[in-house]
């Protein structure tokens, strides 16, 4: 039996304020935003040129959401987003006005620097290694 995470759900503040930061900021790709209801949407977006899992941007409904939006792991880097040419996105990034927490350090798995995204959210920019899993 062959399974897969197709979408995981990022608390957002706001539905277009979170899509400006990653179709203009992180130059992601939207997938599709369905209106549900009044206050509800289906927002699907991921990193150009990506066959894996998407993000599903959820608006937060109620407080306990909202208390979560920008940290959703309890501090910790959350999201991996995997690039061939580590300078050039990280170039691109810093022009774009992305804030790195943790400058570009190599490892044996490959180079690696934290970004915060709008919300506080910490994420690895990564290009692994040819060797690395």
């Amino acid at each position: 039996m062959k399974q897969s995470i197709i979408h995981i759900a990022l608390l957002v503040r706001d539905y277009d304020e979170a899509l400006d930061f990653y179709l203009q900021k992180l130059g992601f790709d939207l997938v599709e935003d369905t209106c549900l209801s009044k206050t509800k949407r289906w927002v699907l977006i991921k990193p150009p040129g990506s066959f894996g899992c998407c993000l599903l941007l959820a608006k937060a409904a109620d407080e306990q959401q909202r208390s979560s939006v920008g940290n959703q792991s309890g501090g910790r880097v959350f999201l991996f987003l995997e690039t061939e040419n580590f300078d050039e996105s990280y170039q691109s990034m810093l022009a774009n006005g992305i804030s790195f927490v943790r400058e570009p350090i190599v490892e044996s798995y490959g180079t690696v620097a934290v970004f915060k995204d709008l919300y506080g959210n910490l994420w690895d920019l990564i290009e692994r290694t040819v060797d690395a899993g």
